[in-house]
């Protein structure tokens, strides 16, 4: 996918902090959170790049906001999003 797409669909409003379904070319779907209030955001989604918080680390990024809970992800890899509900 390229980043105007993903861009698009992340930052509306409904989705901001909002768990949403990955789905990948060559791995398994991912369920976590767009990672949009850093400093390399901009730069970062120019490159087609995301950070996403992972389900399995969630609990702890709500208390810490810790960064290193992130992953950086191609947007190239991704197939499709769609939000947690709809699968």
């Amino acid at each position: 996918m390229n980043n105007e797409i993903i861009e698009k669909f992340v930052e509306t409003a409904k989705r901001r902090n909002q768990q949403v379904n990955v789905h990948f070319k060559t791995r398994s779907t991912l369920t976590g959170v767009f990672v949009t209030e850093t400093l390399d955001y901009a730069e970062m989604k120019k490159k087609n790049f995301w950070r996403i918080v992972p389900e399995s680390r969630m609990e702890l990024w709500k208390k810490t906001k810790d960064l290193s809970l992130s992953r950086l992800f191609s947007g190239s890899e991704f197939t499709r999003l769609s939000d947690e509900t709809a699968g």
